[in-house]
């Protein structure tokens, strides 16, 4: 047996054993534990995103723990085991990868993909190319799912021109709105501009949300920069008007760093 697997199963056993034992694990239900998944996961993608591998480790760990978790209070609750999600995940794999468990052959990544799906498809008895993409997903990251599973079947731009395009027809379509006062179809054409802006990104061949990730990360970091001109001053920073503030980012922005890109 390897060391791997001796220590999932000792991490198994003492998740049973603080079920039993500790008052806070044992009030924990499926429902409670959804945020910290989602935590969890998000600060895995973070520690990604700064290239930091010991805390990566540290944050996978908790990740699994979370995994552990839930399966534990299924099996409890006589739902399902961790022995059920493990073998399902393998079988599914296995059944998805018939290029390398069988005698499929492919080309390219984009042939995966495909037959991915068409097997997603078959096995799970799905009634839309579109099903299966949470609703809880953040709604960058879901408009791109839904994009890229439409464009499997052609539903595309053909070039990047045709969706630059479109994007200023909605930013005409969201002055109108705006010029009629129309809160509600405001709201609507917002949507339909940040949809189109999504799909450029995916056409681009760029994630919307870890674009979107990193502009908020630099506008951080400039404008505590800019807070700093001020000593944290806010009324004086006020009382500056935006003008100066501009003239002052616009100086923080020459200064960037050489990690930081505009």
């Amino acid at each position: 047996m390897s060391q791997s697997v001796k220590l999932f199963e000792q991490l198994v056993k003492i998740m049973k054993r603080l079920r039993r034992e500790c008052p806070w694990d044992k009030e924990q239900t499926l429902e409670s534990l959804r945020r910290f998944v989602l935590e969890e996961a998000y600060e895995v993608v973070d520690t990604i995103d700064r290239r930091d591998w010991q805390e990566l480790s540290e944050e996978l760990g908790d990740l699994l723990l979370q995994i552990v978790f839930q399966s534990e209070i299924a099996e409890e609750n006589k739902f399902f085991t961790l022995s059920t999600v493990i073998e399902g995940i393998n079988q599914k794999l296995i059944e998805r990868h018939p290029h390398v468990f069988d005698s499929k052959k492919v080309n390219s990544a984009r042939e995966v993909e495909q037959n991915w799906e068409r097997i997603k498809l078959k096995n799970e008895n799905r009634d839309s190319l579109l099903a299966g993409i949470p609703e809880s997903a953040p709604a960058l990251l879901r408009a791109q799912r839904i994009q890229e599973k439409a464009s499997r079947v052609g539903f595309d731009w053909k070039q990047s021109n045709e969706v630059l395009d479109k994007i200023e027809e909605e930013i005409r379509e969201l002055r109108q709105a705006i010029l009629q006062d129309d809160n509600q179809n405001i709201e609507e054409e917002m949507g339909d501009l940040l949809f189109s802006v999504v799909n450029l990104s995916r056409f681009l061949n760029i994630s919307a949300e870890d674009a979107l990730r990193a502009s908020n990360k630099k506008f951080m970091r400039r404008f505590m920069k800019l807070e700093k001109k001020f000593k944290n001053d806010y009324d004086k920073m006020k009382q500056a008007g935006i003008q100066e503030l501009d003239r002052l980012w616009e100086i923080i922005k020459a200064k960037k760093t050489k990690n930081e890109h505009d």
